[in-house]
């Protein structure tokens, strides 16, 4: 088991340990003991995840002494909305859940951001961990401190910055991940390619050619580089006002084309999609080589996610959502966009006729 350890404010208090490896639960178990962060504990799922990996991860907790009671919440996106919230919050005051008490995270990315924005409401705060279950949220998600819930409006609008006590990565959950979601991870993967790490851009495109996209060791691999990387970012800026903005490489668009296609496009593929337009944007203005805007397309598209919008997603409808973007200053919307592969930053703003252009060309 590796362990990474993310430093905030130089304050040992705030940092916490990220653990990544395969089959590590019992090790989880006990260090979640040893951690002493709260009397009791409360594992908050999902159906689906509770269903393969519910017993085990709460049977192995039970085994280090650690006094654990579980939450399931329907799976899927439409539970990532503020009614779910408060559902959880009376089940936690059914339970008799107090400041003594921590949430667990036991799921993908809704699971995490649900379960850390209740943590961070309920009674003014208590403790959380993560223990990510999908790629997604292995790479990405689970990591940082990012909570939020959405609204009819768009994505993550509700939300708080609520870093957990640790997070424990273990790739043997990715085993049981139908490939859709593989590849909806690899997605945040090459994001992290995009806009730090190159290389890496070369080792999924080579495992895809390999057919590797699931073995185990390369998975591994991915996720402990991109923890390594975003530990980097979330260091340097944990709310989100500086560097950290580079993470959100795709996501402008992403978003808006993810709430357009009423969640049947999944993030990983609304973020493709934003990496796809952002990277046109960064060649038509600010002068991005052709070959780094095709080399980014061909990983995309070697790891079998999209790179042309599909039918039935109405751009003025993209466009409409764009304009509530959360990271929007004013009438501004900011993208990340990238001068050449490694090298992100943050635009200034487009003209809507500018971004629908590119979205244009992304729909012949």
């Amino acid at each position: 088991m590796n362990k990474i350890t993310l430093h905030l404010d130089r304050r040992t208090v705030h940092s916490y340990d990220i653990h990544t490896g395969t089959d590590i639960l019992d090790r989880m178990a006990m260090l979640v003991a040893m951690g002493r962060w709260a009397q009791r504990y409360v594992l908050v799922t999902d159906e689906n995840v509770a269903a393969l990996h519910g017993d085990n991860v709460e049977k192995a907790l039970k085994k280090a002494g650690v006094a654990v009671e579980r939450i399931a919440v329907p799976a899927g996106e439409a539970s990532k909305g503020i009614q779910t919230v408060l559902a959880l919050t009376e089940q936690l005051t059914a339970l008799g859940a107090d400041r003594h008490t921590a949430l667990i995270a036991l799921g993908g990315g809704v699971v995490g951001d649900l379960t850390g924005f209740a943590a961070a409401i309920y009674m003014r705060g208590i403790p959380v961990i993560q223990i990510p279950t999908t790629l997604l949220a292995q790479v990405d998600s689970g990591i940082g401190g990012k909570t939020g819930v959405d609204t009819a409006a768009g994505k993550n609008l509700l939300g708080a910055f609520h870093q957990p006590k640790a997070v424990f990565v273990d790739c043997a959950f990715l085993q049981t991940l139908p490939d859709d979601q593989i590849r909806s991870g690899l997605a945040e993967a090459i994001k992290y390619g995009a806009i730090e790490t190159p290389e890496l851009l070369d080792q999924i495109q080579d495992a895809a050619l390999a057919g590797r996209l699931r073995d185990g060791a390369f998975l591994e691999k991915v996720v402990t580089t991109a923890c390594r990387i975003k530990k980097g970012f979330v260091e340097l800026d944990e709310h989100d006002k500086g560097v950290r903005r580079m993470l959100n490489f795709g996501h402008t668009v992403g978003h808006a084309v993810e709430a357009a296609s009423n969640y049947t496009l999944s993030h990983g593929e609304a973020v493709a999609l934003g990496m796809v337009a952002a990277a046109d944007l960064s060649r038509r203005f600010h002068g991005l080589p052709a070959a780094e805007g095709e080399r980014l397309g061909s990983v995309i598209r070697a790891a079998g996610l999209p790179d042309r919008l599909p039918a039935g997603i109405a751009l003025d409808d993209i466009l409409a959502r764009l304009k509530k973007d959360k990271k929007k200053e004013g009438e501004k919307i900011h993208f990340v966009l990238i001068k050449k592969l490694g090298v992100p930053f943050v635009n200034g703003g487009f003209p809507s006729a500018a971004v629908k252009e590119t979205l244009e060309g992304m729909s012949r």
